[in-house]
């Protein structure tokens, strides 16, 4: 495999169709008689009704949390942290409605939430520290959901919650802007750096695996 050059919109597009892909096959069926079923218990705050639910969702709200962390336990944190906000939150919920995309928005909002407070986190680490001082598909199908999540979680903070938002999320720069306090500058730049990024963490991934089969 060595030789291969991706360039930013293929990173983007790659992963991209990657992570919906397994989005997709990890997401669980929807039974909606089951669903409303556990959830009416969860309005009535039984515990068992919310372990079902924690259960029956854990692999695909897992799976969204995972593209915003640094590693699974930050991402373990997001998702508990969102659970928590799902049944704070669940007498709102209109069972007339999906429920899936409901929990997919506030485990994306928790970790939008989960980025502010690193940031500031960081920006506090700084100023104490300042006192002191193109073969698209072929090439993609050979990666793992796994190994995906790791080329992700290599990327700075603010440069994969950005490329989440927009790319897999939908959201449009102005959208975003307002998300995370940036500018629509900021965001369209780290945006473009993410792919850049991706296109040497996936050029270095494959050089890797060719110097290891040879």
């Amino acid at each position: 495999m060595s030789g291969h050059v991706i360039n930013h919109d293929q990173a983007g597009n790659l992963i991209q169709k990657s992570l919906v892909l397994v989005t997709k096959a990890v997401s669980l069926e929807e039974n909606t008689d089951r669903t409303n079923t556990i959830l009416i218990g969860c309005k009535k705050l039984h515990r068992e009704s919310q372990k079902m639910l924690y259960e029956e969702y854990y692999a695909y709200a897992l799976s969204i949390c995972l593209r915003y962390a640094d590693n699974r336990d930050e991402a373990s944190e997001i998702l508990n942290d969102g659970f928590m906000k799902i049944f704070n939150n669940i007498k709102q919920f209109d069972l007339s409605k999906a429920f899936k995309p409901w929990l997919r928005k506030i485990m994306v909002n928790t970790a939008i939430n989960q980025f502010h407070q690193k940031q500031r986190q960081i920006q506090a680490e700084e100023i104490q520290l300042a006192k002191h001082e193109s073969e698209g598909e072929s090439i993609i199908s050979g990666i793992s959901y796994q190994e995906i999540i790791a080329m992700l979680q290599k990327l700075p903070p603010a440069y994969r919650t950005v490329f989440n938002l927009h790319v897999l999320e939908g959201y449009k720069h102005e959208e975003i802007a307002k998300m995370l306090n940036i500018t629509v500058g900021t965001s369209k730049s780290n945006l473009f750096k993410a792919k850049e990024s991706l296109k040497r963490i996936m050029n270095d991934f494959f050089e890797a695996d060719y110097v290891e089969k040879e």
